[in-house]
């Protein structure tokens, strides 16, 4: 009977863990959860070879291993540097590192437009958290951003290159998932940029998973471009019976109407993975364009149920499952008294009209609401 492998012990922010030899600090950290685990801009765990580009994930080892317990001189990418057994990290509780994390988001922000406002992405966007948590109020750049032109790069998607962070994700799906890769990164050093080759179009059954893997909003659905915000939409999971992939899905509706369909996708924002229906282990939940922007009606789809989005997430209002309304206090304390025969607002209001009923008015009441009609 062979021996169960020994495991490493890793500290990450006081907390303690046993993880497999061979495991990066930034998966230890995301068996931790919650704010340990550092952010990741450009790894993805389901891409081989993502990883150690955008620097957002630096940490701090203060103590290398058992073995040897000296600090590493500089910050390391955790999600390239396995642990070792006994090894000390620090995140959150390093100033360096938040320090770090400050500077990375600052270069990060130099040519990104501030174009969040108009952005499909917003809502929904890892480089806005990023900037939320660790950005500043200002910028220290003083030259002229770099611009560039909207550009189709196939019948579905639309670039933005302006807003593109170089993480080279959807380059690697395209590798990975694809027969064929006809665009890439082009260029080096700041006029590095993302495009096809020459009179080329990705025009791929799978395609459609760059849009998923994309941290920003520099790949964008062109099916669902400007058509309503992400927390205005209901996330919905649903399947179907798909030849091409696995066919679960997130349905994105507003009312019984369809908006868009992406993969599903774990508290990382990662794709999701299942277990192959041959028994042969698990398969990553990418998903087929025509799954993607083909299948736009219920009626095409099983539909499961509410997708469970983190309740700390703009895309969770009110829609977040196991919500329990508090129960209503106000008028036990009151003694059994409706709380608006004490509160009626039009009997201290010379403004508005007591005949209007506020709660029944369409939307925002306006100055129309009280204009007096004429008899």
């Amino acid at each position: 009977m062979s021996e169960a492998p020994k495991l490493f012990k890793v500290t990450i922010d006081n907390i303690t863990i046993d993880v497999e030899p061979g495991t990066t600090i930034l998966n230890a950290a995301r068996r931790i959860g919650g704010e340990v685990t550092p952010p990741a801009m450009c790894y993805y765990s389901k891409l081989e070879g993502s990883g150690g580009k955008c620097r957002t994930c630096l940490v701090e080892v203060a103590a290398g291993s058992t073995a040897d317990p000296r600090p590493m001189p500089k910050l390391v990418a955790s999600c390239r540097t396995t642990v070792m057994d006994g090894m000390v990290v620090k995140n959150i509780t390093s100033d360096k590192v938040l320090d770090a994390r400050n500077g990375v988001v600052e270069f990060l922000l130099i040519n990104h437009p501030l174009d969040c406002p108009i952005c499909d992405q917003a809502g929904e966007c890892h480089l806005q958290d990023l900037s939320y948590e660790h950005g500043k109020e200002g910028t220290r750049f003083e030259f002229k951003r770099r611009t560039f032109e909207k550009e189709d790069i196939g019948p579905y998607i639309q670039l933005h290159m302006t807003r593109c962070i170089l993480c080279y994700r959807c380059t690697y799906v395209a590798d990975q998932l694809t027969d064929h890769r006809v665009h890439g990164i082009l260029d080096r050093g700041d006029h590095a940029e993302i495009s096809t080759y020459i009179s080329k179009a990705i025009d791929n059954d799978f395609s459609g998973n760059m849009i998923d893997v994309c941290p920003v909003g520099a790949l964008t659905d062109k099916t669902f471009r400007f058509k309503n915000r992400v927390w205005f939409t209901k996330p919905v999971n649903a399947h179907r019976d798909c030849p091409t992939c696995c066919g679960k899905v997130t349905l994105w509706q507003r009312g019984d109407e369809v908006l868009r369909v992406t993969a599903r996708k774990d508290e990382w924002g990662e794709v999701m993975s299942y277990p192959r229906p041959d028994g042969s282990g698990n398969q990553t939940g990418w998903i087929c364009n025509t799954c993607r922007f083909d299948k736009k009606n219920t009626s095409d789809w099983v539909i499961e149920g509410l997708s469970n989005i983190n309740r700390h997430s703009v895309i969770s209002q009110g829609k977040y499952p196991g919500l329990v309304t508090p129960k209503e206090t106000i008028t036990e304390v009151m003694g059994g008294r409706d709380p608006k025969l004490l509160m009626d607002i039009h009997d201290v209001s010379g403004v508005n009209d007591p005949e209007v009923d506020l709660s029944k008015v369409a939307g925002a009441a306006t100055s129309k609401t009280f204009e007096k009609k004429e008899q």
